[in-house]
């Protein structure tokens, strides 16, 4: 457990100081090409968002293409920053292609951002599988079918005492009530199953 944990933190830790130093490096970069103060700390997280957006698109499953596109992008924008402060870079004298660049970043990041927010998901496989099982349905409306007739109930050999018993509580059912008896009733006063109770109901 203890080990598990230590690694934990590890790769917490690591991932801490590696996102830490991409931050430091886009907002100087931004800073270098003319986005100062808080405009320049806006830029990483920016950046990040992006990211973080193109990857729970590509984690969904759907529009993979869409968000391989812009995680790329994204990855592109931090890893080129990482670069350019390693020295390739005269941060005293940015080049004018990388301030076009950093100033149009915000238009590139909020469109990405909302065609990954709100782009409908492509069916799966599965889904399309489902969609070309379902028959088309037909303009015409279908006549009315009629329901067969259910079928009569298979007799079951009823014990001839069973059946006199049955006999006399049917009897006494239509001295009381005036009415025959009825399949529940008889059911119940019996206490047999169903088809026992429609077997010997048939012989009354």
């Amino acid at each position: 457990m203890r080990a598990q944990l230590a690694r934990v933190d590890a790769v917490l830790v690591q991932a801490v100081i590696a996102a830490a130093l991409s931050f430091a490096h886009l907002h100087d970069v931004a800073s270098a090409a003319g986005q100062d103060g808080w405009k320049a700390w806006a830029y990483p997280v920016s950046v990040d968002l992006l990211l973080v957006a193109a990857w729970r698109r590509l984690r969904s499953g759907h529009a993979r293409a869409a968000g391989w596109c812009w995680f790329v992008i994204a990855l592109a924008a931090s890893l080129g920053a990482n670069v350019a402060t390693a020295g390739l870079l005269d941060m005293g004298h940015v080049p004018a292609w990388l301030r076009i660049l950093v100033a149009g970043w915000p238009a590139v990041a909020f469109l990405g951002g909302t065609l990954l927010a709100h782009s409908a998901p492509t069916p799966t496989r599965q889904e399309d599988k489902l969609v070309e099982d379902v028959p088309a349905s037909s303009p015409e409306v279908p006549e009315p079918i009629e329901p067969p007739a259910a079928p009569a109930p298979a007799l079951i050999p009823v014990p001839a005492s069973l059946l006199d018993h049955a006999r006399k509580l049917a009897a006494d059912h239509h001295t009381r009530t005036g009415a025959a008896i009825d399949t529940p009733t008889l059911r119940a006063r019996l206490g047999v199953p169903a088809p026992i109770a429609d077997a010997i109901a048939a012989q009354l």
